[in-house]
């Protein structure tokens, strides 16, 4: 079986459908990749969290509905978006949503709770992670402490640390803005470490419109955070994609993004390529094709 990734062709699960990757959130589980995306077979409405693992981030088995649609902040006349999910140190597994109504004026924090990272998940609420608004999420783990990483379209891009069971936040970490507006953050955030050095990496809120990802980097979360810098070639609106998720992959790192598709959700390709992270720069290059074992080169 062919371990090949061609950015920007859709992945088939094991059953010969569309894998549901959208909007992805991953860890790395035994010798297994885990995977939760937005199934988007019914459009921008909530329909489930698909669940996938893959040994090779290639080949996809599926592996059920992490969660689906239901009553109240699930209802299936709702959005639910970003499914990110972290292993507790007690080894429970939460799973967090960026949760909506149909005019994302909600804009709030939604947690699940299951034993297995495929769940099912039993949903416990939402909130708005201190009083604040939350739309695109992100998460990040180190020494069992977990983080919220939350745009909030008032007062920037927050990281919040979470309560010790994961389930809601406890306080704020640091807050982020862009140079040219410092009113407002980066969407979409997702959060690595490599050899003493933070990179938090995001898009700028364009809407369903592309842009030049941006990257910033501290030596710590509390920052100081230096100024946001391209990643990607200026202009590529980062090879027409949307950052998801940064992955760190045996000594290297991977980028997954999305093209989204707003007239057909459910086929809105993905576009995972290498990204060369050190020495406190970050840089992503094209590739028609590549393999995991080719992410340390």
């Amino acid at each position: 079986m062919t371990a090949t990734i061609r950015p920007g062709e859709l992945f088939v699960d094991d059953r010969g459908a569309v894998a549901q990757l959208h909007g992805i959130g991953i860890q790395r589980v035994g010798e297994h990749w885990y995977a939760w995306g937005e199934d988007k077979t019914a459009g921008d409405r909530f329909t489930a969290v698909a669940c996938y693992r893959s040994p090779d981030l290639a080949n996809w088995e599926f592996r059920g509905a992490a969660i689906s649609a239901g009553e109240g902040d699930l209802a299936p006349d709702r959005i639910v978006e970003r499914p990110k999910a972290l292993q507790r140190p007690d080894g429970r597994w939460v799973l967090l949503l960026h949760i909506e109504s149909a005019d994302y004026s909600d804009a709030r924090v939604g947690f699940a709770i299951a034993d297995r990272p495929e769940g099912p998940y039993e949903y416990l609420g939402s909130e708005r992670p201190l009083g604040n608004l939350s739309r695109d999420i992100g998460v990040y783990q180190e020494d069992g402490v977990g983080y919220l990483l939350s745009e909030d379209r008032d007062h920037g891009l927050h990281i919040y640390r979470l309560r010790a069971d994961h389930c809601g936040v406890e306080s704020i970490v640091a807050t982020l803005r862009q140079q040219d507006r410092p009113e407002i953050g980066y969407e979409s955030p997702t959060l690595v470490r490599h050899d003493g050095t933070y990179y938090l990496f995001g898009s700028d809120l364009t809407g369903w419109d592309l842009n030049d990802n941006k990257y910033a980097t501290a030596s710590a979360l509390e920052g100081p955070w230096s100024e946001w810098s391209d990643f990607a070639p200026p202009g590529s609106r980062t090879f027409d994609s949307q950052v998801s998720v940064v992955v760190p992959v045996g000594d290297g790192h991977v980028y997954i993004g999305d093209r989204w598709l707003r007239e057909d959700l459910a086929s809105s390709a993905p576009v995972w390529l290498p990204l060369h992270i050190g020495d406190g720069a970050a840089r992503l290059d094209w590739r028609d094709e590549w393999s995991i074992q080719e992410t340390t080169r």
